[in-house]
């Protein structure tokens, strides 16, 4: 069985479609934990429609904290709500997740919608270098699958940390057991592009390479000097 943890803030227009990909799944061993931020729309009537389990949440760190702790099963796949999986993720990211006998692992992405010019973008500056460095410099953001007792090992997230606390989790993994993590290739997720809209795609990038280039030489960014906004979208 799988925990399937998924923080939320007012994520009505995209959480229905997430649960709709669940669903669908031939794997149906699993329970759904939303932890919730606070939600001002239809979010918490839209998880409690699909069976969910709801819990307090927070910023995404503390969400899926919280999720975690009230999760049941050996395996958590934390997710961001404004994702879609395609339809035999579960069974085939469990098949290689066990195959590999990886305790921590992660996936490459691709675009929301059908998009030529998006998924070269996402291979180019995600996929093709997340996979490059997965033997020494871990990443795992929007999909995390991990063992339980891991998970509770590291202690969960690092709630301190501003950004990137998902890259975080996964390099303290690491050193615990070198073996343990991986990024899964016979799947990908779908993502939305909304914060790159919403943010400007440069200023987004500088960003990301900037907590890189932090996370690598400097350790984790914490404090105010990076403003981070959970669910500031209108689309």
């Amino acid at each position: 069985m799988i925990s399937i943890v998924i923080p939320t803030l007012n994520e009505e227009k995209f959480l229905p479609s997430l649960l709709e990909s669940i669903k669908k799944q031939t794997f149906s061993d699993y329970e759904i934990i939303v932890a919730d931020a606070g939600s001002q729309d239809k979010t918490i009537e839209i998880a409690s429609q699909y069976g969910c389990k709801i819990t307090k949440g927070g910023l995404p760190a503390k969400g899926r904290n919280s999720g975690a702790k009230i999760s049941k099963n050996e395996l958590i796949l934390f997710l961001d709500a404004d994702t879609i999986i395609p339809e035999d993720f579960l069974y085939n990211a469990l098949k290689e997740f066990k195959e590999r006998k990886l305790k921590i692992a992660s996936f490459c992405l691709k675009p929301y919608v059908d998009s030529k010019l998006l998924s070269l973008l996402y291979n180019i500056f995600y996929n093709f270098p997340i996979v490059f460095m997965e033997k020494f410099l871990p990443h795992a953001a929007v999909g995390i699958m991990i063992e339980k007792n891991l998970f509770n090992q590291l202690n969960g997230f690092d709630e301190t940390i501003i950004i990137a606390e998902d890259h975080d989790l996964a390099i303290r993994a690491k050193k615990i057991d070198k073996k343990s993590y991986g990024i899964l290739k016979s799947t990908k997720i779908r993502v939305s592009d909304r914060r790159f809209r919403k943010d400007g795609w440069i200023k987004t990038f500088l960003k990301y390479l900037f907590c890189e280039l932090h996370l690598v030489f400097k350790g984790p960014i914490r404090g105010n000097f990076i403003k981070y906004k959970f669910n500031h979208y209108n689309y």
